[in-house]
């Protein structure tokens, strides 16, 4: 026994399926750069500029070995400052961060290169590099994302990321995919690896080794993705419909014995 409730997408008017193709070329893009702000975001905090598991270690459980300004030259403020100056920067840090030595070490090179944006006229969400108090919140060791910070990022998160596969589920759903349950699964595994990624980040910081989990979390929603973006893109305008799915005007069995 079947029962016939979604339809495929060559059967669906022309301008629908042109709304889901320009709805998905958008999300593509957007995903995309989503993980080149991720990688320019986390990678390098290390030293290394790959991105890394140490990274993520970095950026949500901190720096034992360094404090936030040498993190932040390391990795996503490096190209800011030419290494000869961050090597003044890193050699006074290293040597305490003393008042003593601030005005003449190092608050020329802040007030060439840094003061434009980490000021709050320019950004009051950046620190504030103008004076030695201000220098002297981001000497002290790195902690990572503080929890408020890690709260408003993750609502965020899970509310437009939602967002975002609820809808290219929904397209998805018109695909011809069997087995059904390899179908379900790939529509439910973004929601869950989406779970599993916030969550980690606060794990991250009882033990750095959940870490990997946020990079297997994301890798499974990018292939997630990618495989509903493709497959419904095909689908909608170059595969060949199979005669069972014309024969009966484009209507899918959604329950039924084909397994």
């Amino acid at each position: 026994m079947s029962k016939l409730n979604y339809v495929h997408f060559k059967f669906l008017p022309m301008s629908l399926r042109v709304l889901f193709t320009m709805v998905l070329l958008v999300f593509g893009t957007g995903y995309l750069m989503a993980m080149f702000q991720a990688y320019e975001s986390h990678a390098g905090k290390d030293g290394d500029p790959m991105l890394s598991g140490k990274d993520l270690m970095i950026a949500y459980s901190g720096n034992p070995d360094g404090t936030k300004l040498e993190t932040a030259l390391r990795g996503p403020m490096q190209d800011m400052l030419p290494a000869e100056k961050r090597q003044v920067i890193f050699d006074w840090l290293h040597a305490g961060a003393k008042q003593e030595e601030f005005a003449a070490k190092i608050n020329p090179i802040l007030q060439e290169h840094c003061i434009a944006c980490h000021n709050p006229e320019a950004n009051p969400h950046l620190p504030d590099l103008r004076e030695y108090a201000g220098v002297s919140k981001i000497t002290a060791r790195d902690e990572g994302m503080t929890i408020p910070t890690l709260v408003r990022v993750s609502h965020i998160h899970l509310f437009s990321i939602t967002f975002i596969f609820f809808i290219t589920g929904y397209i998805f759903s018109h695909a011809y995919v069997r087995p059904t349950w390899l179908k379900c699964l790939v529509i439910a595994i973004p929601f869950a690896m989406l779970i599993t990624d916030v969550a980690s980040w606060y794990l991250t910081k009882v033990w750095e080794g959940f870490a990997w989990v946020v990079i297997i979390s994301g890798a499974f929603m990018g292939m997630a993705f990618a495989t509903m973006w493709v497959i419904s893109m095909w689908q909608m305008w170059f595969w060949k419909v199979p005669a069972s799915i014309s024969d009966n005007d484009g209507q899918i069995p959604c329950l039924h014995s084909e397994q």
